[in-house]
């Protein structure tokens, strides 16, 4: 709720010391003008810190700071305590189950590294050292390496027609460096931005890092309501959509082509940037998705996220940011304080490998296998005895599940870290935390025989459950 959000901001910014024990905090009045949201939503934000000891009231003078958020003296205290308290809490659900060590990782949308192409890839490693002896030597620029970019651009010409020049072509350190940059430029506190529900959980933390307000749009395999979405962009005038629409982290879900041009039209109007992350484009099985938002975009509206090196070698990190001078220069910006550049070597690695015929048949074989293993997990679900529901998907790394009302994820996910299975619980996709009977499966990073196996013991895990 969006009095939570106020007082999640109002926590933040004690803790990093905007204002202090004692401190007046600002009037409800002024809060509600400084975050442009309702004065009833400060009240009971104001009111929530008073219930939980964050804050007092002076009557007839306004809130507190409350002395139980003062530190002790630091000099008082051990260095390392003084460093933890201090630092900024940051959140990433998505990481800590990763963490966990498991023989079934269900929870990784990665490829299989058996299913890469390893051994071309260490001949096109030494081609690139013969050709650019002084690689190691040299930093690439922060917009990214000019041969790279001029590959991409190319690329992204041939395939969609769209005019598109090598001066708005960005290099980040995978996806999720883009997302993080464009969030730190674009949003200020208490902003709201749109976001699908459920969307890819380490863009949610993110997002909520920078003090977002996260504005649901519900994504079904039909697409979107766009009527809901106008209603949206006109009432809460978000900064932008961020938005995974071909074969969607988590749900596999693809947007239809109608949809696309529509949604930019919108975006045109109400002046909302879409920020279109696509990183599974090219995980197809039976045919090839809509052509991207970006390709409809002819104002500016659209910045277009592509992951290139997930299917190839995850541990390059390249991803394009495709985008008009109005976003890219400011994120040249953002990158070069970040980093300086992502890594040129990893870059023209990247670059001699994607060119080559190579690439194109470790693709076809890519998504052979891909496809094999998805069958295989639906199969081995539809084998279970429990009444889970799914929709097929027809590309990307994932299955998006959803369990009976008697077997709660959370319940499901401690019981089967213990069985050294793992996989991401929905409610940490869900913006409203909520989604408690959804899971998502990833069938990319693990092998028939593991997949088999492990949603087997997945199965008998919630039967348990069930059962009690």
């Amino acid at each position: 709720m969006l009095f939570k959000q106020v007082y999640d901001h109002i926590m933040t910014r004690i803790e990093r010391g905007d204002w202090n024990v004692h401190d007046k905090l600002p009037s409800i009045r002024l809060l509600a003008l400084e975050l442009g949201i309702n004065r009833l939503t400060v009240f009971k934000a104001y009111q929530l810190l008073k219930q939980n000891g964050k804050a007092y009231v002076k009557e007839k003078s306004g809130y507190y700071v409350s002395p139980e958020n003062s530190l002790p003296n630091l000099y008082e205290r051990d260095v390392n305590e003084s460093i933890e308290s201090s630092a900024v809490h940051l959140n990433s659900k998505l990481s800590d189950i990763h963490r966990v060590t498991a023989a079934y990782q269900f929870s990784q949308a990665l490829i299989d590294p058996n299913l890469l192409p390893n051994l071309f890839l260490s001949e096109y490693v030494k081609k690139v050292f013969d050709i650019y002896p002084k690689l190691m030597g040299t930093y690439s620029t922060p917009q990214g390496d000019e041969e790279l970019r001029d590959v991409l651009c190319q690329y992204i010409i041939r395939h969609y027609r769209v005019h598109l020049n090598i001066s708005e072509v960005l290099i980040t350190t995978g996806a999720q460096q883009a997302i993080d940059l464009l969030s730190r430029i674009f949003i200020r506190p208490m902003d709201a931005i749109l976001v699908e529900r459920p969307t890819y959980s380490a863009a949610i933390d993110v997002f909520r890092g920078q003090g977002a307000r996260l504005i649901p749009v519900d994504f079904s395999p039909e697409g979107y309501d766009l009527n809901m979405v106008e209603l949206l962009m006109k009432q809460h005038r978000p900064r932008f959509f961020y938005m995974n629409p071909t074969f969607h982290n988590p749900t596999g879900y693809t947007l239809p082509t109608t949809q696309r041009k529509q949604l930019v039209e919108l975006a045109e109007r109400y002046r909302c940037l879409l920020i279109e992350d696509d990183a599974f484009h090219d995980m197809y099985f039976d045919e090839r998705p809509p052509q991207p938002l970006f390709t409809y975009d002819t104002e500016g509206w659209v910045v277009y996220l592509r992951s290139f090196s997930k299917y190839v070698a995850p541990g390059l990190r390249i991803c394009a940011v495709f985008g008009r001078k109005s976003v890219i220069e400011p994120l040249i910006t953002a990158k070069s304080l970040a980093d300086n550049g992502t890594p040129l070597v990893t870059q023209k690695i990247f670059v001699h490998y994607f060119q080559s015929e190579r690439m194109q048949q470790h693709l076809e074989k890519l998504r052979i296998a891909l496809q094999i293993r998805r069958d295989i997990m639906k199969e081995e679900l539809a084998l279970a005895p429990i009444d889970w529901k799914w929709i097929t998907p027809k590309g990307g790394l994932n299955i998006w599940l959803q369990l009976p009302d008697t077997v709660p994820a959370r319940t499901l996910l401690n019981e089967s870290f213990r069985q050294s299975i793992s996989f991401v619980p929905g409610q940490i996709c869900d913006p409203l935390d909520e989604m408690q009977s959804w899971i998502r499966l990833s069938y990319s990073f693990v092998n028939e025989e593991q997949i088999r196996a492990g949603v087997q013991q997945l199965a008998e895990i919630a039967q348990r459950i069930k059962e009690r």
